[in-house]
């Protein structure tokens, strides 16, 4: 199968698991597809679904990633003030690292809203529908939300990263308090450990909590230049920390700070 055959095939085996939407016409062009095949990614429920589905997602899925091109993280700059810090501004999925961080909801299984802009469905869509999988065998054997300020650790399946750290930061509603700001460093601290423990040499956050959850950008850039740094000092297994940042506003901000 070349990738448009590939398209049609994950297309129409998602729109014959849901009667409500067998009728749609799937588009005539790529990006259409493209948009549809992500739409019915993201809605789909965390059940079984058979091996051949799976190996034609994951070649479709891992194709994509290598015709968006991948970054390799051991070749960005380090910081001028700490070699073990890395900034990049860029697309968190494209990046070659031992682990990414995803910043989750509670729920810890993706985001249900077809094609949003969260970091969190960005990161689903790319990885493939194994992750959700993955997600909610954790969540199940846990029996319960997964608490602010912790982590938790899954395959990156077809990312090209190896791990994804899940964890979910505190939502903002009116004046930023002292708690909002331990959850936040907790997140940070979590994913650290989580990652040393699990072997992991290389890590890379994005901006957790400062978009859906409303953090505010600068005091949770500083937290996490802190937290980091903090960590680093006490820890000599993780070799570099990548802060990835999407919006040159982050990008300036931490510009900043890492000098």
């Amino acid at each position: 199968m070349n990738q448009t055959e590939r398209r049609y095939f994950l297309i129409r085996e998602l729109l014959k698991e849901q009667p409500q939407y067998r009728q749609i016409e799937i588009p005539e062009d790529s990006q259409g597809q493209k948009q549809l095949l992500r739409s019915l990614m993201n809605i789909r429920s965390p059940h079984p679904i058979g091996e051949e589905f799976l190996k034609v997602q994951d070649e479709y899925l891992s194709t994509e990633v290598r015709e968006k091109g991948i970054m390799d993280s051991g070749a960005l700059p380090a910081s001028p003030v700490n070699s073990r810090l890395v900034l990049w501004r860029g697309d968190i999925t494209t990046l070659k690292v031992d682990g990414i961080v995803n910043a989750a909801n509670s729920a810890l299984r993706g985001c249900f809203i077809p094609c949003h802009s969260c970091v969190d469905n960005m990161i689903h869509s790319v990885s493939g529908i194994r992750l959700r999988l993955a997600c909610h065998e954790l969540m199940t054997k846990q029996g319960h939300d997964e608490p602010v300020g912790k982590a938790k650790i899954t395959p990156a399946f077809n990312l090209p990263c190896r791990y994804v750290l899940h964890t979910v930061g505190p939502i903002v509603h009116g004046q930023l308090t002292e708690k909002h700001r331990r959850e936040l460093a907790g997140c940070y601290r979590s994913c650290l450990e989580l990652a040393a423990s699990s072997g992991l040499k290389s890590i890379a956050f994005c901006c957790i909590s400062t978009g859906e959850f409303h953090f505010p950008q600068k005091e949770a850039a500083d937290i996490a230049v802190k937290t980091v740094t903090e960590y680093l000092q006490a820890d000599s297994q993780m070799e570099r920390v990548i802060f990835n940042v999407f919006k040159q506003e982050d990008y300036d901000i931490y510009r900043r700070l890492l000098g």
